[in-house]
Parts: C-alpha cells; sequence; structure tokens
C-alpha cells in the first residue's frame, strides 16, 4: 500500500529542493555543494550559509553517515503514524557534514547507538516520491 494510500503525508518538491527530490527518486543521494567554497549543504536553499554564494551543484554524496542522536517515537504527532509507532527519527552526520532527519530501518531499536554507522536506502513511498532512510552498516 502506497503513502498516498494509506494518508501519510509525503514531500512537495519546490525550486530550492527538487534537484534532490529528483535524484531519491533515481535512488541517490545528491546535496547540494556550492561553486565557491565548496561547502555541502542539506536542507536545500538558494544561498551557502558559510560564504552567500548563489551559485551550487547537485553533488553526489557518498550515502554514508554516523548516528548523532536518536529517539523513539511513542505518541505520534499526527493520527496516521499511530500504526506505526513506536518508531525511530535519527539524525545522521553525513560523511559530507550536513546532517540529515530520517528514519533507520531493519534496526530493533534497542541496538541503536550514537556513533554507529549507517548508509542510506530509498523507500518509494508513492509513484514520484522516494524517501532517504538509513540502515546500519555491518
Amino acid at each position: 500500500m502506497s503513502a498516498v494510500q494509506t494518508g501519510i503525508p509525503v514531500p512537495v518538491p519546490n525550486p530550492d529542493n527538487q534537484g534532490f527530490w529528483d535524484s531519491c527518486r533515481q535512488h541517490e543521494l545528491r546535496l547540494q555543494r556550492c561553486l565557491s567554497c565548496g561547502a555541502w549543504r542539506h536542507q536545500p536553499r538558494p544561498m551557502c550559509p558559510e560564504c552567500h554564494s548563489l551559485d551550487y551543484e547537485w553533488a553526489r554524496a557518498s550515502g554514508r553517515g554516523t548516528v548523532y542522536t536518536f529517539t523513539v517515537v511513542h505518541g505520534p504527532t499526527l493520527p496516521v503514524f499511530q500504526e506505526r509507532a513506536p518508531y525511530n527519527v535519527v539524525v545522521v552526520r553525513l560523511a559530507e557534514g550536513p546532517y540529515m532527519v530520517s528514519n533507520l530501518i531493519d534496526c530493533p531499536v534497542e541496538d541503536i547507538r550514537i556513533g554507529m554507522s549507517v548508509e542510506v536506502v530509498f523507500d518509494d513511498v508513492s509513484e514520484t516520491v522516494s524517501l532517504p532512510k538509513f540502515r546500519a552498516v555491518k
């Protein structure tokens, strides 16, 4: 059953993040990288937070990182997530430097550890949207 059929909200791409969502749909993790100073950034935005340049590219990221922090959600904010509770939410520090909020899949909650190595995987939640999620690197 797709996310659309279950009522789970899906991202709506906009001009600033369209390149990110297009790459996710192709099962590639691409992030903005400043063409002036080389800084990687996520969340996508028009201006580099380091040097304020408007020049960037969508560069392929390694998809690897480490769990920076995490939580387990027991009482969801939106009723549509009730059947999924409890579920984890992780903040991953990507190898390139930026942080990404997502979920860790195929890992029991009691096995999640700060500092554990993870890699990106993609969850095709609709015909047009694939969400980046992470799994432990063994």
